[in-house]
């Protein structure tokens, strides 16, 4: 979990709790407060969910990549050492 994503979650619920506040002491001001606060809240959590999927998908490209690239070196390697068998074969034939 992204550390946005907690702080948007911790602002979403103290903004929560003053637009609260502000409905039982009929105080507009601390409910406009609240309800931006809140806002503000959801955004950094959906910030926070997008900054992981990006981490994820990063993580899971580069994953992909490298296991690629140990498959191809070892197709290579692999091709190296039967055309190295072969050119031996070749050799003891003659």
């Amino acid at each position: 979990m992204d550390k946005d994503e907690i702080k948007g979650k911790l602002n979403d619920a103290a903004g929560r709790a003053k637009r609260q506040v502000g409905e039982w002491t009929d105080n507009e001001d601390l409910q406009a407060e609240g309800t931006a606060q809140q806002a503000e809240g959801k955004l950094q959590k959906g910030v926070g969910k997008v900054k992981d999927a990006l981490r994820e998908a990063r993580d899971k490209v580069r994953d992909d990549v490298r296991d690629k690239v140990r498959d191809t070196n070892r197709d290579v390697e692999r091709d190296a050492e039967h055309d190295a068998e072969a050119e031996r074969r070749k050799k003891d034939v003659a």
